[in-house]
């Protein structure tokens, strides 16, 4: 490394005021930052020092992500093999989803941070490494058949309108990859749902197995269909823990994604509020419509809801963004409650669109502000009439 350092400070002073290229130094101070801690310090006012930085903490959200993502690159395959009726090992159903999906986190990387790389040098600002949370996350949300050019289409949307239009990072008040996820629904919708979209490799039909079932577990009760996996045969409660059924690539398996909260809680990255809070919210609105039914929706119990869908995902990775989410103690509590009500709400009595955690969840970004605004008027009316208590006591 100390070579690599030495090579770094050598052609520095041409991106430098003077040099050759200082219009590339925003480029360069990237790559450099991403090789080495910054040696930039604080120069005047109060500042607290810690070893948990920017970067740092970009790169424990995506080490959390990983167990999630590794498991929908096999899931991938092994959807395949069931649609199609191959067996196939373990390493061969990972390596057919991985070569699947590994094309989508370059597409994503690629142009998000090249979308990045030309705001930065624009405005002559630092790239800031938010974009190595948002890289991964943008393709974990999407459906595995995807079409590459959307995927791109998507994370120039997500960067550009989602997040450098409000100021670029820590100024966004929407979730970006939520924001890419929104806009290929409402501009794609057939390539976001149906049977085959979330299955890799499929002739819309061709060689699929007697009893094949491509549709989402929510998509089947939408239309009160029996919840049957790819096989066809009656869906589990392991079977939605565990993740092998169709979804997006990285929300199907609720165990790989509790594996990621653990270590974002230990970590102290993820808010445990938020992330408690949501699924509260959400077993909570599920309970309550399991006494009344009504639909098929409304009548699968309350605690497979949490395990459906990108619900699980969402509540940890998504609701806990730390930029869109709330930052008041109580308010953490409010806005994960209302997000599992919501999704829950909308994912029931709207049998046209059964996922609704990212509308919820969008949704409470944009109210999370408020909510930390009352809360924080609530604290200030409570201190000042126990002041005002106070000196009266004081007074007598």
């Amino acid at each position: 490394m100390n070579s690599i350092r030495r090579f770094v400070d050598k052609i520095k002073p041409n991106f430098e005021k003077g040099g050759k290229f200082p219009f590339l130094l925003s480029t360069f101070e990237a790559f450099e930052t991403f090789l080495f801690v910054p040696n930039i310090v604080t120069k005047k006012g109060s500042h607290i020092r810690d070893a948990m930085d920017m970067k740092r903490t970009m790169i424990v959200v995506v080490i959390a992500l990983v167990p999630a993502l590794m498991f929908g690159m096999w899931n991938g395959g092994y959807q395949n093999s069931l649609a199609l009726g191959i067996e196939r090992t373990l390493l061969e159903n990972f390596w057919f989803g991985f070569l699947r999906i590994f094309p989508i986190l370059v597409v994503s990387y690629v142009v998000g941070l090249g979308t990045e790389f030309i705001f930065a040098q624009i405005r002559n600002h630092e790239v800031a490494e938010g974009y190595l949370v948002s890289g991964i996350l943008i393709p974990m949300v999407l459906p595995i058949d995807t079409p590459l050019w959307m995927v791109a289409v998507a994370t120039i949307f997500a960067v550009v309108i989602g997040k450098e239009v409000f100021g670029g990072v820590g100024m966004n008040i929407l979730n970006p990859a939520l924001t890419a996820r929104a806009f290929l629904f409402f501009a794609y919708p057939t390539y976001m749902s149906g049977d085959f979209v979330w299955i890799k490799g499929l002739m819309k039909g061709e060689g699929i197995v007697d009893g094949f079932s491509g549709a989402t577990a929510l998509g089947q009760a939408a239309i009160n269909e029996p919840l049957l996996n790819t096989s066809g045969n009656t869906m589990s409660g392991m079977d939605m823990f565990m993740g092998t059924i169709p979804g997006s690539i990285g929300e199907t398996s609720t165990i790989a994604i509790l594996i990621g909260a653990i270590f974002l809680i230990y970590t102290g990255v993820g808010s445990w509020k938020i992330i408690f809070s949501v699924f509260a919210g959400g077993a909570a609105m599920g309970l309550l419509l399991n006494l009344f039914g009504g639909n098929a929706l409304m009548e699968i119990p309350f605690w497979q809801h949490l395990m459906l869908g990108g619900f699980a995902f969402g509540a940890v990775f998504m609701a806990t963004d730390p930029v869109s989410a709330s930052q008041t103690d109580r308010g953490k509590w409010i806005y994960g409650f209302l997000i599992g009500v919501l999704a829950i709400i909308i994912r029931v009595l709207n049998p046209a669109f059964p996922e609704g955690v990212m509308l919820a969840i969008l949704l409470m970004n944009v109210f999370a502000p408020l909510i930390d605004h009352y809360v924080i008027e609530a604290h200030i009316k409570r201190r000042l009439k126990r002041a005002k208590v106070s000196t009266n006591a004081n007074s007598i």
